[in-house]
């Protein structure tokens, strides 16, 4: 298939694939090498393959398996840039917003009402309408934002209670609408998936051991090869200066605790709760699909250099959380409420001057950089609801390297797979589960088997297989931790791995 073709199959990730294509890089010349299969690193993959460039992309573990998966599911429309007067990066994030909403993946992203109730004060009620508005307009003035969101409203106390049940009762409240992900991790999964159409080749399990003058040196299954790379994008995230030793990152580590949802009253909007002493700062209580809730953010420096385990919040965070909420319900949570718990690393981009190691990571921007060291062009920092603004930037300095390759992207336009209109998502032959997850191949995962994973819990059978034979899966972590995310919760985890051996015994 010519580089740039959008192959008409569903861009499989299968077992098969995988054999041929590292059995096509070893010894291979390439445009791009990507290394880091993380969101901003499938992005690149996906901009450049579609851009008619020649694409492998390496992820050492995979994909989503670093910070891509520890977000916060939501794809913001940057109202705290607005806070901090960042205008520009604010619109940059409303446009990518209604990018992702309106035409690459309406599938995986709805609308998500933000409460913030009067209980928290009536300035803080008063500040959020105003930002709110703020927000409102900025949507507006970005192409696709007018149709993507509601407007900011204030409501009444019977609708607080409606929405956010767990709150306590009296007065009303400040409604602002934003964009939630069904999942982070699936959202990289399709880009990669999509970037596999296009000819990219993609191989997890790619240890990147260094970069010589373009020559890639590469451990995969325990096996060395080498491949030369035109250019090789670094996108590795908080790992970014093993290949550039030279940019300078202030990490940060944002935490999120899991609660039964019920135990919120199993609220339909995002309880949202200042952070004491901060006007740009909260706590949300952030409702999934799955009758969950997820409690976050914080915002902690990380000191030293960022280990390859992954993030484990602090005790110190866990409280943070819990008080934070607490102000405004009427059954306090305990830790006794807590399910599960995630932690990830931001790579933020250290400023020129001003803010450093000792300031707070909070007031940092998170605008990306783009530095080249040779054939090396290190792409960090920025957010996830930005990757693909990222990955054109990134893509255009690489055409204009190279000499080659479609000078303007497509990708703004370019539905990732699984994606179609609403109207059409609608009217998908599965339950809605599996097509807010999945789309319009909502019933191929169907067909592959309706029992449950684990009792009690939505996944089923057929998503596993679905995961080893197209999405990339090989170890039950792939599946329990980034395909499905029963791994939030150990206790259902533990209970899912038998199941998940079972599936890769058999399919692989």
């Amino acid at each position: 298939m010519p580089p740039g073709t959008r192959h008409q199959g569903i861009g499989s990730l299968s077992p098969e694939r995988r054999a041929r294509d590292l059995a096509q890089v070893a010894g291979a010349s390439v445009d791009v090498v990507v290394v880091g299969g993380g969101v901003t690193g499938a992005g690149v993959a996906l901009d450049a393959a579609s851009r008619g460039l020649s694409v492998v992309l390496l992820e050492r573990s995979d994909v989503a398996a670093g910070t891509s998966r520890w977000s916060s599911k939501l794809v913001h429309g940057g109202l705290r840039y607005l806070a901090h007067g960042e205008i520009g990066l604010a619109r940059e994030s409303a446009r990518e917003r209604a990018v992702l909403m309106g035409a690459t993946a309406p599938h995986l992203v709805r609308p998500l009402p933000f409460l913030v109730p009067d209980a928290a004060g009536r300035d803080v009620t008063a500040l959020a309408a105003a930002g709110g508005r703020l927000g409102d307009a900025v949507r507006l003035s970005v192409p696709g934002g007018r149709r993507s969101l509601p407007a900011t409203r204030r409501v009444r106390g019977d609708d607080v209670a409606r929405m956010t049940p767990a709150v306590r009762p009296g007065g009303g409240g400040v409604v602002f609408w934003d964009g939630q992900l069904t999942d982070d991790a699936r959202l990289v999964v399709a880009l990669a998936r999509t970037a596999a159409a296009f000819g990219a080749r993609v191989l997890t399990g790619a240890d990147v051991l260094a970069v010589d003058d373009g020559e890639v040196h590469v451990r995969v299954d325990g096996a060395d090869l080498s491949l030369r790379a035109g250019v090789v994008v670094n996108a590795a995230g908080v790992w970014s200066q093993r290949l550039a030793p030279r940019i300078r990152l202030v990490p940060s580590r944002g935490s999120h605790l899991v609660v039964p949802g019920e135990r919120l009253g199993s609220p339909s909007a995002a309880l949202t709760v200042p952070l004491p002493g901060s006007r740009s700062r909260y706590v949300f209580a952030l409702p999934q699909a799955d009758g969950l809730v997820y409690l976050g953010l914080t915002d902690e420096p990380v000191d030293g250099a960022v280990p390859d385990e992954d993030p484990v919040p602090s005790d110190a965070e866990v409280q943070q959380l819990l008080d934070t909420v607490n102000q405004v319900l009427s059954s306090p949570l305990i830790r006794d409420d807590v399910v599960g718990a995630y932690a990830g690393y931001r790579p933020l981009v250290q400023p020129q001057a001003g803010t450093g190691p000792g300031g707070a990571t909070a007031d940092l921007s998170r605008k990306h950089l783009l530095m080249w060291d040779g054939p090396v062009l290190s792409v960090v920092g920025g957010k996830l609801t930005t990757y693909r603004a990222m990955a054109e930037g990134t893509v255009d300095a690489v055409v204009a390297r190279l000499g080659r390759g479609t000078p303007r992207t497509t990708t703004a336009r370019l539905p990732l797979v699984g994606a179609a209109p609403r109207v059409a998502l609608d009217r998908v032959p599965a339950p809605a589960r599996l097509v807010a997850r999945y789309g319009t191949e909502a019933p191929l995962v169907e067909a592959l088997g309706p029992a449950l994973v684990v009792a009690g819990r939505p996944e089923t059978v057929g998503e596993l297989r679905f995961a080893v034979r197209h999405e990339g899966a090989r170890t039950v972590a792939d599946l329990l931790d980034r395909r499905t995310r029963i791994g939030l919760v150990p206790a259902d985890r533990e209970r899912a791995v038998p199941v998940a051996e079972q599936v890769l015994s058999a399919e692989l």
